[in-house]
């Protein structure tokens, strides 16, 4: 069974926006969409569900709250109480004021780093790996649609050329 793609070659972002809303409305499947920069509601656009990274942001701040609670906690109280300034470090609630800063630190420090962790490995963006853009212009000044070929190739074609494309071309993907 051949796998064949259209790769479709815009050079505008609003002409690429019209061409991904008639390409959903006449029901045609868009495996991926390459751009040079980010292109606001193609997302929506496409159709692709609402990420679940703000989830995950959230979850990540509770885990750095709660390290740094338990490290202040071990550290001022337990390990090494001290008297700083005339404040006993006799409990924890006493001398939360004090460590407010920092339990807000590691809550944006876990996030932050947490979440690109978590980003490029759903991205599978891993060290070394070799790039999968299939035409290196979409990392400069174009934009490419690939749309998995079905039924008449020949009307697809003449279908994305009528959507504004500047150039359209059929792959066999592997």
């Amino acid at each position: 069974m051949s796998n064949k793609v259209i790769h479709a070659i815009y050079n505008d972002d609003d002409v690429l926006m019209d061409a991904v809303k008639q390409t959903r409305a006449a029901h045609h499947h868009i495996e991926e969409v390459y751009t040079p920069f980010p292109v606001h509601g193609l997302d929506k656009a496409m159709g692709l569900a609402p990420t679940r990274i703000a989830i995950a942001s959230f979850l990540y701040g509770l885990v750095g709250l709660s390290v740094a609670t338990t490290m202040m906690r071990f550290i001022m109280i337990v390990d090494w109480p001290q008297d700083i300034g005339g404040k006993p470090s006799f409990s924890y609630i006493d001398n939360m004021p004090a460590f407010v800063p920092i339990m807000f630190e590691m809550t944006v420090f876990f996030a932050a780093h947490l979440m690109v962790i978590t980003f490029y490995m759903r991205s599978k963006l891993w060290p070394f790996k070799k790039a999968e853009n299939p035409d290196v212009r979409t990392t400069d000044d174009h934009f490419l649609m690939e749309v998995g070929v079905h039924g008449n190739e020949d009307d697809m074609v003449s279908f994305f050329k009528s959507t504004g494309a500047v150039e359209v071309k059929v792959i066999e993907k592997h």
